[in-house]
């Protein structure tokens, strides 16, 4: 179950740091009616910032056929076209176009949000930004490569990006009669990356005093032979003087297993976080313990319960996500106050 759309926003708001912007603020008192409006709010107020400072260009290889010799020859592409029996040739060359691969995938992800159930003043907002986007390119969702790399150049962008990231992928879409139809339903797994985010930037953010980060944590091994052991990726890890909680962030439809008609916590995030604790005691001299955190569903039973295993402190809680923010951040703040002893 998805958090309110207000909460999904101010989880953003901490994913994202520019969101804290003084341009974003009016959000945070506005009501949305779905996911695709405060998306879509979210990119007309981003883009319109953009486009007064100019949107992002990059060299695009083009490959064109004109009188006019430009870059590369291509002999065989000419001799193919006939082309120089109109005084003209096959050329490749690079162009500083605003067709780029981050700009593509704006234009995509707003032509899709025009086929979703937002405002009127939103519909406006998101046609009168494509014209800024008119020699752009749109793409094939399914392809789209989201590896991206930002540099001082595009930095801006992360954000956007971020927002189309999760409009493209965490809506739903499914085919009938050769349209797709939308569907308002962000993923678990969508969600999950953005609930560990979530959760790193808040203790950044607001227990500045902390140490919190994602390490990777490493084998403590009897001798150096590690070939083909997995690597264990931290969600969370906060610091504290002597103390270090390793925090495991789940966002599942369930958090809870069946097991005999008895409900049991996942055993395979059991054991992931009791194997990262016991690992990073070894590596480091301090009081180490380890938390499993996950989303608060519907299920009746909700696992609420502290572990002594092997002398280290094992917890397995949930962070209700439909409640008012600011118990949401109660609920936060206590879990320093009690394990990091702060």
């Amino acid at each position: 179950m998805s958090p309110p759309v207000k909460n999904i926003y101010y989880m953003l708001s901490y994913a994202f740091y520019s969101l804290n912007f003084k341009e974003y603020k009016k959000v945070a008192s506005e009501e949305f009616d779905n996911i695709y409006e405060l998306f879509s709010e979210l990119l007309i107020i981003a883009l319109n910032k953009q486009i007064k400072q100019g949107l992002y260009r990059d060299y695009i290889e083009v490959d064109e056929t004109t009188s006019s010799i430009r870059g590369k020859i291509n002999i065989t592409e000419s001799i193919n076209e006939l082309s120089f029996i109109n005084k003209k040739l096959n050329c490749t060359y690079d162009e500083f176009s605003v067709n780029s691969e981050l700009n593509k995938i704006i234009k995509t992800t707003l032509t899709i949000l025009l086929k979703a159930p937002i405002t009127k003043i939103q519909r406006r907002g998101i046609k009168n930004i494509l014209l800024y986007f008119r020699d752009v390119d749109t793409l094939d969702t399914n392809s789209i490569n989201w590896q991206i790399r930002y540099d001082r150049n595009n930095q801006d962008y992360r954000m956007i990006i971020g927002i189309c990231n999760l409009t493209l992928k965490g809506l739903l879409q499914s085919e009938k009669k050769g349209e797709k139809k939308l569907m308002e339903f962000l993923d678990n797994q969508l969600m999950n990356r953005l609930y560990e985010k979530f959760i790193l930037n808040y203790y950044r953010k607001e227990h500045k005093y902390l140490k919190a980060y994602s390490p990777q944590i490493e084998w403590q091994l009897d001798d150096d032979f590690s070939e083909m052991l997995p690597r264990m990726q931290t969600d969370i890890t906060l610091e504290y003087e002597d103390k270090i909680l390793i925090i495991d962030a789940k966002y599942y439809s369930n958090t809870t297993q069946s097991y005999f008609d008895a409900r049991t916590i996942h055993s395979h995030n059991l054991y992931q976080i009791f194997t990262y604790v016991k690992n990073k005691e070894v590596e480091v001299d301090n009081e180490v313990s380890g938390m499993l955190l996950y989303a608060r569903t519907r299920e009746e039973i909700q696992p609420d319960h502290d572990y002594s295993m092997s002398g280290n402190r094992i917890s397995v809680k949930t962070l209700d996500l439909n409640q008012d923010f600011d118990v949401i951040k109660k609920q936060l703040d206590n879990i320093v106050e009690v394990y990091l002893k702060v």
